[in-house]
């Protein structure tokens, strides 16, 4: 099974710079996200970058930012280019098919985030050498790592999901796109209007929200990510049907 899985990321792994056309446009693409969130933000905010809570954005978008632009054209890159009937009649099994693609788009977006959360930390110490390293707290660094594990997770198994039945790369990163917006879109119109109402209940939500334990307020949220992550992860195994997609 191992070797199974091992041989879908390598296959994986060889078609990442295909999938956006060429090796340049593929480091472009890491190399924008890399600029804003690894130099510009640390050196612009120093210290700040470090002691606060920007660190968390980026464990947010690049992850979810990468991921996506890749993970569509799992099997409807293959549909497109008429590999899938090739792919899914080998004596590879259902899991390591798709355990093999969620791992390198995780690993791919996971492991970015992290060069450049280590970047921004050194720019920003750069920025505001006083003669003392500045360093993540414990509860930050742990956020960061966990909340781009799994945010990578949550792209690559909607993703996936949504990757089995689209006939487009371009419909499955539409689908993809909108999945992942409206409800974050959706999260920022309704906090806007909430802040905006002066009504005793909602100003004392508001309130204890603002007040709120940062730490618990990260572990509640990475225990929600957790269960969605999970939850997507067996949807997509459980669309999964080799005959259908061989029909398809």
């Amino acid at each position: 099974m191992i070797s199974d899985i091992l041989t879908v990321m390598w296959k994986e792994r060889k078609g990442l710079s295909r999938q956006h056309g060429s090796r340049a446009r593929a480091l472009f693409s890491i190399a924008v996200p890399v600029a804003v969130f690894g130099i510009m933000l640390p050196w612009q905010e120093g210290r700040g970058w470090v002691e606060g809570y920007w660190s968390l954005i980026t464990s947010v978008f690049i992850p979810m930012l990468l991921v996506g632009t890749i993970i569509p054209e799992s099997f409807a890159g293959e549909r497109e280019r008429h590999t899938l009937s090739t792919l899914l009649a080998s004596r590879l099994p259902d899991r390591a098919i798709l355990l093999g693609k969620i791992a390198v788009a995780v690993g791919y977006g996971w492991g970015v985030t992290l060069v450049v959360l280590l970047m921004g930390l050194m720019i920003a110490n750069i920025t505001a050498w006083d003669g003392q390293v500045v360093v993540f707290t414990p509860s930050i660094a742990l956020a960061d790592i966990v909340l781009s594990l799994l945010l990578a997770g949550i792209m690559a198994s909607l993703g996936i999901f949504i990757s089995l039945r689209a006939t487009t790369v371009q419909g499955a990163t539409q689908t993809l796109m909108a999945a992942t917006m409206f409800p974050l879109l959706l999260l920022g119109v309704l906090l806007t209007s909430l802040a905006s109402i002066k009504v005793k209940w909602v100003e004392r939500m508001m309130d204890a929200i603002g007040s709120a334990d940062p730490n618990k307020v990260i572990a509640v949220g990475i225990a929600v990510l957790s269960v969605i992550c999970f939850g997507l992860f067996w949807a997509a195994m459980a669309r999964f049907r080799r005959h259908r997609l061989i029909l398809s």
